[in-house]
């Protein structure tokens, strides 16, 4: 099974990175979660650590752009087949370097792809 990581995820229920981690579970999609504070949302246990996320075939990222700086070399460590920008995280920077890095890249909404069957 593909296993997606929500890069950004919050132990708040109204924020986007934790009704989209509900979400994948409740399509029985293989999830894993990283945030800046440990927790549980829907069974999945949210890590600090970005030293225990093997074989990860998506990102969905929700940090904003300056955010993510800190991140790109972690993410490109990953080594994810893709990254998912969700609005408000898009980064031309980010973008080309992980195009670059033959990383496939879409500016979409997870919260869509995964109502419209396109996830």
């Amino acid at each position: 099974m593909l296993m997606t990581l929500v890069f950004g995820a919050s132990l708040n229920p109204a924020r986007y990175s934790n009704l989209v981690i509900r979400r994948l579970v409740e399509n029985n999609l293989e999830t894993m979660a990283f945030g800046v504070r440990e927790g549980n949302v829907s069974g999945i246990q949210i890590k600090t650590k970005l030293d225990d996320f093997p074989n990860v075939d998506t990102i969905t990222l929700y940090l904003n752009p300056l955010r993510q700086k800190e991140y790109y070399q972690d993410i490109l460590d990953l080594k994810p087949k893709r990254v998912i920008f969700n609005p408000g995280t898009e980064n031309p920077e980010f973008v080309r370097i992980l195009e670059d890095a033959g990383i496939l890249v879409e500016n979409s909404c997870t919260l869509v792809l995964l109502a419209t069957g396109q996830y």
